[in-house]
């Protein structure tokens, strides 16, 4: 198992995957799901859920890949499901101490930032305008650190 998922996350994002997919398929040694799968499964969260805007897919993918290796699933208590929400919470507040927000839109506050369903063509001035790719870093640093620290029970896969 790789400790070091930020490389592998901001390779993905650089070769066109949204900010979700590009987090979340980083860590398919991880959590076991196949790459493909992963990435299909991560593809609408990018761009803030949809382009939307809401909370950043960098986010959505970290809380996919704690909730695949510490989540609740059939059999749980309260504390189980208090004590998971805790950990999704504390992720969430190491990237806003990093980036101030969890949200896509305030993250790209000052950029011409919308809606629209359709995605900006990457290109050499979206990326060198995007922070985007700094996002993706954060989420994957904080995953690697997480599971370094607590190893995921290989029984509750």
């Amino acid at each position: 198992m790789s400790t070091d998922h930020s490389d592998k996350a901001c390779e993905l994002f650089a070769g066109g995957f949204n900010c979700a997919q590009s987090v979340f398929a980083a860590f398919s040694d991880v959590t076991g799901m196949d790459k493909e799968a992963a990435l299909k499964l991560s593809s609408g969260f990018g761009g803030g859920m949809g382009r939307l805007r809401e909370v950043c897919g960098t986010c959505s993918a970290m809380f996919m890949v704690l909730s695949i290796l510490y989540g609740t699933g059939e059999n749980f208590t309260f504390d189980d499901k208090a004590d998971h929400y805790k950990r999704i919470q504390a992720a969430a507040e190491q990237f806003k101490e990093k980036h101030g927000t969890i949200v896509c839109r305030e993250l790209l506050q000052g950029l011409k930032v919308t809606s629209d369903p359709i995605p900006e063509q990457r290109t050499e001035k979206y990326y060198k305008v995007r922070p985007c790719i700094k996002f993706v870093k954060t989420a994957a640093e904080i995953l690697d650190r997480y599971i370094s620290e607590n190893p995921p029970e290989k029984d509750k896969k």
